[in-house]
């Protein structure tokens, strides 16, 4: 069986992680996995896979919403019995590449968040049921995901089915934190530090999380990890509200587990989810996690901290009452560690490569 998976990019974000974690493992179990990507611009993520070995990595240009790259995937596609997608525009460029070269290929689509703008738009959603119709499956990441889906697309449900992301477990336990100084010049060990992991995009609502901090003791500081179009306004917030010695941007990292493992809480402030990689990870970091209540965030109830979307003063009273009461922030950290077990990513690739047998 050969896989393709085709995606914008390498870039930082939870998707791109999955491939970069999963492409070895497929190949490892005999699974001829590739990956073709619309930009090929090196990133962090792109320089790991390459190093691994696994599978080919194909480029087809440098800007994924270039509508020729349609004909780019072309001669790809007689090349492979599937190709797997993830996130727009790869989503429609892959299905007008099958019907311009009459290709047999199974088409699989994973829908990673909850929010899609299309659905709001009347002629957009007629196009996405239109292309939607040109994939055999559609995985969708949790139940919040797919029961949007469903409703969009309006299509038979046989098609559409969920498998929950994992995250490389063993990796996350042995990883071994730095002194907080190490991480910067800014901290000191004695510092309670909160960490935040996303890309800075409309999606994201990092703002919160900087506001919050107003409410917070001095000791209280906080990492950002991650890039994005929206950084420089993030940078701002901070300078206006004199919190520039509290708050250090990172950007893109590839030693996140250690980080995890260095901070004392970890934040997600968004406006929307698919399923948070971040979760998980922070949750077999042993390290409370405290999130934007908003669709997606299914894999925290009950074993995490939900705060109402953009209130950073609810924020910061949960943070304050992790570091205040001892046996809350244990009992936080024991819930989380025991619902992270549950997100083996080995499960996970084994479940795609049941469905992949049932399309071929």
């Amino acid at each position: 069986m050969k896989v393709l998976h085709v995606i914008n990019s390498l870039d930082t974000g939870g998707a791109e992680k999955l491939l970069l974690e999963t492409i070895p493992i497929y190949n490892k179990k005999g699974i001829e996995t590739d990956l073709l990507l619309l930009n090929g611009k090196n990133t962090p993520f792109l320089e790991i896979l390459k190093n691994t070995n696994c599978g080919t990595i194909y480029s087809v240009g440098s800007v994924a919403y270039n509508p020729f790259n349609v004909f780019r995937i072309i001669p790809f596609l007689k090349k492979y019995d599937i190709a797997h997608v993830h996130l727009f525009p790869s989503q429609y460029w892959i299905v007008f590449a099958k019907i311009f070269s009459l290709s047999k290929i199974k088409l699989i689509v994973t829908e990673h968040s909850t929010t899609n703008p299309r659905i709001n738009n009347f002629f957009l959603s007629i196009i996405d049921r239109f292309i939607y119709k040109f994939y055999d499956r559609v995985v969708c990441i949790t139940e919040d995901v797919y029961e949007i889906i469903a409703k969009h697309l309006k299509q038979s449900k046989s098609k559409i089915v969920v498998i929950q992301n994992g995250v490389m477990l063993q990796d996350i336990y042995d990883a071994r934190p730095y002194a907080k100084n190490e991480v910067s010049g800014l901290f000191t060990n004695q510092d309670i530090l909160l960490i935040h992991i996303a890309s800075f995009n409309k999606h994201k609502d990092q703002e919160t999380v900087i506001k919050s901090l107003q409410y917070l003791p001095e000791n209280i500081k906080l990492i950002f990890v991650g890039d994005g179009v929206l950084k420089e306004n993030c940078e701002n917030l901070a300078e206006q509200l004199h919190l520039t010695k509290r708050v250090v941007f990172l950007g893109n990292r590839t030693d996140v587990p250690q980080l995890l493992k260095t901070a004392d809480i970890s934040v997600l402030s968004t406006n929307g989810e698919g399923f948070s990689l971040v979760a998980i990870e922070s949750m077999a970091s042993e390290l409370p996690f405290v999130a934007s209540d908003v669709p997606g965030m299914i894999n925290v109830k009950g074993a995490g901290i939900l705060f109402e979307k953009g209130n950073a003063d609810e924020l910061a009273f949960f943070i304050k009452k992790l570091i205040n009461e001892k046996d809350f922030y244990k009992s936080t950290v024991a819930s989380g560690k025991e619902r992270a077990r549950q997100f083996d990513i080995e499960m996970m690739v084994e479940k795609h490569i049941n469905l992949y047998k049932t399309i071929i």
